[in-house]
């Protein structure tokens, strides 16, 4: 991994990301992507549901052998391949994918939700369980003096998800879409807890 051209490229790329609202306005499939890692390989799960019934529609899985390997801030280069090709095997594209990672929530503002939304041109929105940097102030994510995320708090006494734009869509919508998509007692959005769910059976 030449560090230093993939730095270069995702700058070139983050000019291109795209934070305004361009979901349909009335959005009727909703879909997550994952990764599920096994020793070297890691296995890419796009799942597309129903919204807002998160009723299963269609899922596909790709194994992508031999990864690159991890680089803090270089994940989308180690996880899209799988991802992509996942998602190139579906039938129906989805209004709008859930990314489990981030999206301008990053060093460089292009984390693997944002880089996955420029390449598929879909509307796309990070979702992570832990916060990897920035600070937490009256539930908006600040990275280095611009709003990139916000908390939200799915469960009663669960740590929080940190949601951020990926591409082709606002704050403001992501407030409006993610709590839509939680469904007791599961704590992620719906479509990513169903990905996950279904790519560890792959595993199993």
């Amino acid at each position: 991994m030449d560090l230093i051209e993939l730095k270069r490229e995702q700058l070139r790329l983050a000019s291109k990301i795209i934070l305004e609202d361009e979901t349909p306005e009335q959005i009727t499939t909703i879909g997550g992507a994952a990764c599920i890692y096994q020793a070297n390989a890691i296995l890419g799960c796009i799942i597309v549901c129903e919204f807002p019934s998160c009723k299963v529609l269609e899922m596909k899985t790709y194994l992508l052998r031999d990864a690159l390997p991890h680089r803090s801030g270089y994940e989308a280069y180690r996880e899209m391949p799988a991802l992509l090709e996942a998602y190139n095997l579906l039938e129906q594209e989805p209004d709008l994918l859930l990314v489990k990672g981030t999206g301008i929530l990053h060093p460089r503002n292009i984390g693997l939700a944002s880089h996955s939304g420029l390449l598929i041109n879909k509307p796309t929105i990070g979702v992570i369980d832990k916060l990897p940097l920035g600070i937490v102030e009256n539930n908006i994510i600040i990275l280095n003096n611009e709003t990139v995320g916000i908390e939200l708090k799915t469960r009663d006494f669960a740590n929080p998800l940190y949601c951020s734009p990926g591409h082709k869509i606002s704050l403001q919508r992501i407030q409006e879409i993610i709590p839509k998509t939680i469904h007791y007692p599961h704590k992620l959005p719906e479509p990513l807890h169903l990905a996950l769910k279904m790519g560890k059976k792959k595993y199993d």
